[in-house]
Formats: C-alpha cells, structure tokens, sequence
C-alpha cells in the first residue's frame, strides 16, 4: 500500500506538468487540403467567369460615361438654342411695339 500512495502524487505531478506544457505550447497549423485537378479547373473557370463579368461591367460603365456625355453636350446645346429662340422672340416683339406705335 504504500508503494501506491508513493506512485500517486509522483503521477499527479508528472500529468500536471505534461498537460501545462501542452497548454503552453502553439497550436499545429491546420494543413491545406490538397486539390484535385478538377477541383483547380472548377476554380479557375468561375475566376475566369467573374473576370469576363467585371470586363462587361467595365464596358458598361464606359459606355454609360460616352452616353451621359454626348447627352450633357446635347443639353447645353438645347439651352443655348432655347436662349437664342428667346433673345429672337424678345426681339420680335419690341420690334412689334415699335411698329405698333
């Protein structure tokens, strides 16, 4: 009996210490999966997809850009054309007036 009350605190001790050492100690990192080719092909074809998808959008916005241009150039042009008919109606009815009297 005594041998077993002389081995118990000795492996209480000896399990505290292996279970503070792997507490104290980094976690392994987690490896990487590794890849099937036709998981990589899966991958590359949506990176390719979304790739041709941004292209599209970048045309869009492009395109947009030239059309909200050539439509603020056509409505200055249409103010200025609204001031000039304008100018031309004032100035036919003073000259209306002048007659007139």
């Amino acid at each position: 009996m005594q041998i077993y009350f002389c081995l118990r605190p000795n492996l209480i001790i000896a399990c505290l210490a292996l279970l503070a050492s792997g507490c104290a100690s980094e976690p392994k990192p987690a490896a990487e999966p590794i890849l099937s080719g036709e998981e990589m092909l899966r991958e590359s074809q949506g990176l390719a997809s979304l790739g041709d998808r941004w292209k599209k959008g970048k045309q869009m916005v492009d395109q947009g850009n030239i059309l909200v241009s050539e439509g603020q150039s056509k409505i200055d042009e249409g103010k200025r054309m609204i001031e000039e008919g304008q100018k031309v109606m004032r100035e036919s009815e003073e000259n209306y007036k002048t007659i007139k009297k």
